[in-house]
């Protein structure tokens, strides 16, 4: 197979889809490899060492995916990037699935394209789940952009000039981000509080040492949040989580939003009035914010200091801020997925494969997302 990895073209996007060591593996099985030339540069990957990977750089971007029979990107590819696919080629990365307006271009091209943010929560599924490797990158760099904002310690100082208290950490949504954001308060000294509306989450929080806010359920909602994704919940419930996360997040210095729903809007966690009233010098993070965000305020991509002295910081993908790390990790997911598709013989779609099914989102010149019931 000859396989073709891109320079990101989205402003900010500093990830790249293969690094010198999943090339290296990709050429040892025999396969060619292509690198735009500068893909790898910001995150710490030159030309010269893809090169001495194995790799071919290509000035021509255009050139490179034309004669590609597999693609690897970070972001969906633009329609200039589409135009240019070999007909009946393969892309496999985040192709943002739920509001990307090129899958039928990708399908007018028999493009077999694979949208990794649909990879079932499974076991087998895990080495290769990109969600969870960027999201845990995301909720550490968010207590650090946080405490770049934070006009106070985090943890508690005993001085000779006095005591420092130390900072109150509050996380709204416990994922992956959610639990990484635990763990790096937790070492910064702070303390930290957590809120989910999946009750399953409470042990995972209180296992890395936080505390678990609780807003009182009906089985039928427990029921209703008892997988790995939150679902959207009745006004009543709405009502009672609101007061409960008003009132800590009144007593937070620091708060760090994380929920999402896929393929709809970011929940609104917290409103303008929340806001309003909490302490000069707090910050809150929006991890949501590229989704219109959990602050009623948040403005995606900019930080905002209002006039009660909080900032909201509507920074977004965090995993870029981390691009050495985050290519690193995200490149193995798509090594790893690739070993479903790589055969000695060529490509193997094997449409029974559930992980390959279910990510799957034009083939065959059809567009398969969303899937039939």
């Amino acid at each position: 197979m000859h396989i073709a990895i891109p320079a990101e073209r989205l402003a900010g996007e500093h990830r790249v889809a293969a690094t010198p060591d999943t090339v290296k593996k990709l050429v040892a099985g025999g396969h060619a490899v292509t690198v735009e030339s500068g893909a790898g540069l910001a995150a710490a990957q030159p030309d010269a060492a893809y090169q001495e990977a194995g790799a071919a750089i290509a000035a021509d971007r255009a050139a490179a995916l034309a004669q590609a029979d597999i693609v690897l990107t970070v972001r969906p590819l633009d329609e200039d990037g589409i135009a240019a696919l070999k007909d009946g080629a393969a892309l496999i990365g985040q192709l943002n699935p739920y509001h990307n307006h090129n899958l039928q271009a990708m399908a007018a091209k028999r493009v077999s394209a694979f949208a990794l943010e649909l990879l079932p929560r499974s076991t087998r599924a895990q080495s290769m789940d990109v969600l969870s490797s960027q999201n845990n990158i995301a909720g550490y760099r968010a207590v650090l952009l946080a405490t770049q904002h934070y006009p106070r310690f985090m943890p508690m100082l005993m001085t000779a000039a006095g005591t420092v208290k130390p900072a109150r950490l509050l996380i709204l949504g416990v994922g992956v981000a959610g639990l990484q954001a635990i763990a790096t308060g937790k070492r910064l000294g702070a303390v930290v509080e957590a809120f989910d509306v999946r009750p399953a989450t409470k042990e995972q929080v209180e296992s890395l040492g936080a505390k678990f806010i609780e807003v009182p359920m009906s089985e039928e909602e427990k029921m209703a949040n008892s997988g790995v994704y939150a679902k959207e919940m009745s006004e009543s419930y709405r009502q009672r989580q609101g007061e409960l996360v008003a009132k800590h997040a009144k007593a937070a210095d620091i708060v760090i939003t994380t929920a999402l729903i896929p393929g709809k809007p970011a929940p609104k966690l917290l409103s303008a009035e929340v806001v309003a009233a909490m302490k000069p010098g707090s910050v809150i993070v929006d991890l949501a914010a590229e989704t219109g965000g959990n602050c009623a305020l948040t403005r995606p991509g900019e930080t905002v200091r209002l006039d009660n002295g909080v900032t909201v910081v509507g920074q977004t993908n965090l995993p870029g801020l981390l691009a050495a790390d985050a290519s690193s990790l995200y490149a193995k997911n798509l090594l790893t997925f690739l070993g479903l598709l790589l055969t000695p013989e060529g490509l193997n779609l094997n449409l029974e494969d559930e992980i390959l099914s279910a990510t799957l989102v034009t083939h065959a010149g059809q567009v398969r997302f969303p899937a039939a019931d």
